[in-house]
C-alpha cells in the first residue's frame, strides 16, 4: 500500500491524520512485512482512527471486530443461520438426513463474522480488532490461529485461507496485559499524548476556522490538566471537542468564565472538574 515512510505520512495527512515519524515508520513496516500492528495507548489518542485512515488511503474495506467481555467465536468468526436451517429442514421432510445435512451446512446458511470476512475474497481490507484487552483471554487463542496463518477452519466446509492478507490493526487501552504469544505476532506501536506542536497542528487541521492563538491556548490548558492528578486526564479527542465547542460558542480567548462553563467537555468526572477549577491558573499559562 505504501512506497516509503514519507508516503505513509503524506497520504495519512491527506485524510486528516497527522502521524509522528515513529507511527509512519511502524505502519510502513507492518504493510511491507505483512504483520499485524498492535497499537497501545490511552483512550482517545487516535488508535482506532489510525486504522480508519489506513483504510481510507488504501481504498480498502474496513472490517471491525469490537471486543468486549463475553465476545466469543460465534461473534468473531462465524455462526450458522439456525432459523433458516430449520426452515430448510421443515421444507425437506421427505429427504434423508444425509441429503439435508449437506444442504443446510452450505454457504447459503453461513453467517461470516469479522475475522472470517477479513480473510475471504481478493479485495483489499483493513481488519480492525478494537479494544483487544477487553476481550476474554480465550479469545486470544482464536486470534493466534487466525493471525498466525491467516486461515480459518469451518468443520463443515473445510479450511478457508486468505488469498490476500488484510492489513491488521489491534488496539489496546492496556486495561489488562495481552499475552506474549499475541504480542510476538505483531509489530508494536505505542501512541501517547502528542507534544504541544503536533497537538496544535492536529487541532488546526481537525477544527477548520479556529484562530491560531485560541488553538495554542486550548493545547496549553489541556497540557496543564494532564499534569494534574485526575481520574481521567483529557486525551486528544477531548482537545478537539473542546476546540470545536469554543468555536461554536464564538469564544475568541480562554478566560475563567469560558473555561468554567465548558470544562465538562474535556473532563468527565465531577471531582476532576472541581479539582481543575481550583488549581487551574490561566494567568500562569
Amino acid at each position: 500500500m505504501f512506497t516509503s515512510v514519507d508516503d505513509v505520512s503524506t497520504r495519512l495527512a491527506e485524510t486528516g491524520y497527522l502521524a509522528s515519524p515513529a507511527m509512519a515508520t511502524t505502519v510502513f513496516l507492518a504493510d511491507r512485512l505483512g504483520k499485524p500492528l498492535l497499537v497501545e495507548g490511552p483512550a482517545g489518542v487516535g488508535k482506532t482512527e489510525l486504522a480508519k485512515a489506513v483504510a481510507a488511503v488504501a481504498g480498502a474495506r474496513l472490517i471491525r471486530l469490537q471486543c468486549y467481555e463475553g465476545v466469543d467465536e460465534s461473534r468473531a468468526l462465524y455462526e450458522w443461520n439456525h432459523a433458516k436451517q430449520l426452515l430448510r429442514i421443515s421444507a425437506g421432510r421427505d429427504e434423508s438426513w444425509d441429503e439435508t445435512r449437506t444442504d443446510i451446512f452450505g454457504e447459503e446458511f453461513l453467517l461470516p463474522r469479522p475475522l472470517l470476512t477479513a480473510i475471504r475474497g481478493d479485495d483489499p481490507k483493513v481488519l480492525l480488532i478494537d479494544e483487544t484487552d477487553k476481550a476474554d483471554v480465550e479469545v486470544e487463542g482464536l486470534l493466534l490461529e487466525v493471525l498466525g496463518d491467516f486461515q480459518v477452519t469451518v468443520p463443515e466446509l473445510g479450511t478457508v485461507t486468505a488469498t490476500r492478507r488484510p492489513f491488521v490493526v489491534l488496539t489496546s487501552n492496556a486495561t489488562r496485559e495481552l499475552s506474549e504469544a499475541l504480542r510476538r505476532r505483531c509489530l508494536f506501536l505505542h501512541i501517547g499524548f502528542p507534544d504541544a506542536e503536533l497537538e496544535r497542528r492536529i487541532v488546526r487541521l481537525r477544527v477548520p476556522g479556529i484562530e491560531t492563538a485560541l488553538a495554542e491556548s486550548v493545547v496549553r490548558v489541556v497540557g496543564a490538566l494532564r499534569a494534574m492528578d485526575l481520574r481521567k486526564v483529557p486525551s486528544v479527542a477531548e482537545t478537539i471537542d473542546w476546540a470545536r465547542t469554543l468555536l461554536a460558542l464564538g469564544a475568541g480567548t480562554l478566560d475563567e468564565t469560558v473555561v468554567r462553563d465548558s470544562l465538562g467537555v474535556v473532563l468527565k468526572h465531577q471531582d476532576d472538574i472541581q479539582k481543575a477549577a481550583a488549581k487551574l491558573d490561566l494567568d500562569a499559562l
